[in-house]
This record gives C-alpha cells, sequence and structure tokens, in this order.
C-alpha cells in the first residue's frame, strides 16, 4: 500500500481506485503515469510505500 504524502489517502491495490477506473489488484507500480490522488489530485511522485 501507499499513501498520499500531502493528504494521507491510502492506495490499497486490493481495493483499486473503482470512481477512476482501477480495478482491483492494479499494483502502485502499474497505475496510469497520469493517474492523480482522489481526493487531493497529487501525482504519484507525492505517494511513498507504507512501512508495517
Amino acid at each position: 500500500m501507499y499513501v498520499c504524502e500531502v493528504c494521507g489517502y491510502v492506495y490499497d491495490p486490493a481495493v483499486g481506485d473503482p470512481e477512476h477506473g482501477i480495478e482491483k489488484g492494479v499494483e502502485f507500480a502499474d497505475l496510469p503515469e497520469d493517474w492523480t490522488c482522489p481526493p487531493c489530485g497529487a501525482t504519484k511522485d507525492h505517494f511513498s510505500k507504507m512501512k508495517f
């Protein structure tokens, strides 16, 4: 899972981003280059891998 450093949104591949056409199972690295954070619009380079 990856977290947006701007707003805290968590991208979870198990959920995807169905509101923006991203199906379950799509890994963060496989998201389109123009994908942005759903709540705040930050680009992929503003996300970091979550540490557990």
